[in-house]
């Protein structure tokens, strides 16, 4: 597994993926910066006029419902069919999915309309969809259910296999699973938490990944976790001390600059 990761990274930058994404408001600016950071091609239309045209053009396809409004629901739901067609990757954020019945049903609606190639979130949302309790605080998952990283594991394989993608629980420690083998990455920083988007830009990467490794996207997936979480040891390395301004900025230029030997020295990986 970590053999192929550096791998996956170089096909990207081989073939520049097109990554059309429905993302939230606050975040679209980091999310097109970053798929341009680790050498993919970003397009953010979200007009339900051309989302399905756009995504019939792109290697993979972003649906974020973190700035959700009744405008975007069709465009996503059209994009995501259209991707669908032609066995484009597609990639959901839940983003807070649970906090709210609008966001809830939308969620539930997007499950039902659409095949999701990945699902990734943190515990929270992601218990919301697997039809567990969970407690939703913001964007950002409990603390009670950040602490059991055994019932990640456990939420993320039956999770998978049941809806027969991939599920990606990202946090403290990331699981993803196919819902045979479960990978967990130690990787990341706690000052991560502190700057908005980390979660969305992940979900951007992911899209990267999957758009330029089509035949696989559970390593993609997990490869694409990996990197934004070394990126968020290297820029708090480099100038974590000097503020979140400072650290923000840092994330997007190490992934610019991320390469296969740091992949590869830096990887905290372990594979069930």
């Amino acid at each position: 597994m970590t053999e192929l990761m550096p791998d996956l990274l170089k096909n990207i930058r081989d073939s520049k993926p097109l990554v059309h994404h429905l993302t939230n408001y606050v975040t679209v600016n980091d999310c097109a910066n970053i798929t341009l950071s680790i050498g993919a091609s970003p397009i953010m239309a979200d007009a339900i006029e051309e989302s399905a045209d756009i995504a019939t053009i792109s290697q993979a396809v972003v649906l974020n419902i973190g700035t959700l409004n009744a405008q975007t629901i069709p465009a996503m739901i059209a994009a995501g069919k259209a991707a669908n067609s032609i066995n484009v990757p597609v990639i959901l954020d839940p983003v807070d999915a649970g906090a709210s019945t609008f966001r809830n049903q939308t969620v539930n609606q997007l499950m039902s309309e659409v095949n999701f190639s990945v699902i990734r979130g943190n515990i929270s949302e992601i218990k919301y969809i697997a039809g567990l309790d969970a407690i939703t605080k913001g964007v950002d998952a409990s603390d009670n259910d950040i602490k059991n990283i055994d019932e990640s594991r456990t939420v993320a394989q039956k999770l998978a296999k049941r809806l027969k993608t991939v599920i990606a629980i990202t946090g403290i420690v990331d699981v993803i699973s196919d819902g045979n083998q479960v990978i967990t990455i130690a990787n990341g920083h706690k000052k991560m938490a502190e700057i908005t988007g980390t979660g969305c830009m992940c979900t951007s990467l992911i899209g990267a990944y999957c758009g330029g490794n089509p035949d696989a996207i559970f390593q993609a997936t997990a490869t694409a976790i990996l990197s934004m979480g070394i990126a968020g040891e290297i820029a708090y390395e480099k100038v974590g001390k000097l503020g979140n301004g400072h650290y923000h900025a840092a994330i997007q230029d190490v992934i610019s600059l991320l390469t296969e030997k740091i992949l590869r020295e830096r990887a905290c990986v372990t594979i069930d």
